[in-house]
């Protein structure tokens, strides 16, 4: 790859992440319309992985973690601690890893809902285990029912979600061009 080119791609993934950047902001407004499951729906885990997938892991990664901690500062919500402190590691993992396996698995439906489940699965084992370093500092408890209840039963809508929305998406950007993760580093020729 050229100079030129390389820094084109540069510019381009760094302008899609500030625009995934910017649905992690705004994208909580709009499901909050729905009191009664519009958390449930995670919002901003949907811009995190979908960076992750579309522009790679290190700006999948820095989206992720940067959009909680964002919107705690600028509308208060999530809390800064432990939400937002908690939510930033798991939306890095989100990106991190959906944009890391993306590069070094192959590019067939059935691997993006593998590496989808994937990502989701390590965001949240990365969110409890935060939330129980969090309690320790702060002298509170964070128990497995918590855990349970915040990773998966509370979020059931925002999974479901996720694994429908998400595929869809991604193979749709993908057949569009829109992808920014060359073809060389996916594995594929």
């Amino acid at each position: 790859m050229q100079k030129n080119e390389a820094k084109s791609l540069q510019i381009r993934r760094m302008t899609y992440a500030a625009l995934y950047l910017a649905i992690a902001m705004v994208l909580p407004f709009i499901t909050g319309q729905i009191p009664e499951i519009g958390a449930m729906l995670c919002p901003m885990h949907i811009p995190a992985l979908l960076c992750g997938f579309m522009c790679g892991w290190p700006w999948g990664l820095a989206v992720g973690f940067i959009a909680p901690i964002l919107r705690s500062v600028v509308f208060g919500m999530p809390a800064m601690f432990p939400g937002a402190v908690a939510m930033a590691f798991e939306l890095a993992v989100y990106g991190g890893m959906a944009g890391f396996l993306r590069q070094k698995l192959p590019r067939k439906k059935g691997v993006l809902y593998t590496v989808l489940l994937i990502s989701m699965v390590a965001g949240r084992l990365v969110w409890g285990t935060v939330r129980v370093i969090l309690a320790g500092l702060s002298g509170s408890t964070f128990t497995w029912a918590l855990f349970l209840a915040g990773a998966v039963t509370n979020a059931i809508p925002g999974i479901i979600l996720q694994l429908v929305l998400i595929p869809v998406l991604v193979l749709a950007m993908e057949r569009a061009g829109l992808s920014l993760i060359p073809q060389e580093e996916s594995g594929e020729p």
